[in-house]
């Protein structure tokens, strides 16, 4: 065992049996956990030839589930970013009663079944449901079609981006804003002039987890939208269709869009992540250092 270098406390697993072997460790449960099912959707979905991959591809169902899949992302991850910067903004910037529960509300998502919120939309706006009679006197349709999808996909992806952005705005505090204010701006201006140029890469980054998990969610969009091929069924499920059908080629190649669609939002999220180190970094580099008096 090496020796520790004077003046620096000993680290947990400070030495190379421990080093190497946590290291190997994690290799190891990276290699057949995350890296292994990714290469075989990879291969599976090429394993017909290009031919067969494209045509599975460009099938109608497929393009359909890609269409409805990426419409269903268009709205769903713009509402829950305004939802989530309401939210972080009036948790970290106002004292009001009933605020902690109000934290305690939005990670609900977090702990709940996706399958289990898909059965309680079912009992609020299905036909026997709290307002189904109500909207089916109205004709309108929320099961079963486009908003039933869309209103599962925001449950389930609600708090990704308020959870980003309320630790990041308590540790700033509310003195930026409140000197703001004082100067005379107004709210709106102090939101987009103050507030948003300290949370940009935090907000770009809770959007990035919300879009992945929108595009990839299975359990709630399987019980509200009713699995109709060709009409209600997003990519997820489009892939479970395919492989029940024993169509294994276009399963895995259904597969490799939203293995593609993961591997761009990795690179996203380190991208915005290195960007934002970057720019937390820059004003301590800029730093003036004190000037110190010299003694004569």
């Amino acid at each position: 065992m090496k020796p520790h270098r004077k003046g620096r406390p000993p680290r947990v697993g400070d030495t190379p049996r421990v080093r190497r072997t946590l290291i190997g460790v994690v290799l190891f449960l990276t290699a057949i956990v995350i890296v292994a099912p990714l290469l075989v959707i990879v291969t599976q979905a090429f394993s017909q030839g290009a031919a067969v991959f494209a045509a599975a591809i460009m099938h109608p169902d497929t393009l359909h589930a890609i269409l409805l899949t990426v419409v269903t992302a268009l709205i769903a991850v713009p509402v829950n970013t305004a939802f989530g910067l309401a939210a972080a903004w009036a948790i970290t910037k106002f004292d009001f009663p009933g605020r902690r529960l109000l934290l305690v509300v939005i990670e609900i998502p977090f702990s709940i079944s996706p399958v289990v919120a898909g059965v309680a939309y079912l009992f609020v706006y299905g036909l026997q449901g709290l307002f189904g009679p109500a909207l089916q006197e109205a004709d309108i349709k929320i099961l079963f079609a486009l908003p039933g999808i869309v209103l599962a996909s925001m449950f389930v992806t609600a708090p990704f981006v308020a959870r980003e952005l309320i630790p990041l705005m308590q540790a700033q505090g509310r003195d930026l804003e409140e000197a703001a204010t004082s100067l005379g701006a107004s709210g709106w201006r102090t939101f987009f002039f103050v507030t948003l140029p300290n949370i940009r890469w935090a907000l770009l980054y809770g959007v990035v987890l919300c879009n992945a998990r929108v595009m990839g969610e299975f359990g709630a969009v399987s019980v509200v939208s009713g699995n109709i091929r060709g009409q209600t069924n997003t990519l997820p499920l489009h892939v479970e269709l395919l492989y029940h059908d024993y169509q294994t080629a276009g399963a895995f190649a259904a597969a490799s869009i939203l293995a593609l669609l993961a591997v761009l939002t990795l690179f996203a999220k380190v991208l915005l992540e290195r960007r934002g180190a970057g720019r937390a970094r820059r004003p301590a580099l800029a730093a003036p250092q004190p000037v110190q008096e010299q003694t004569p």
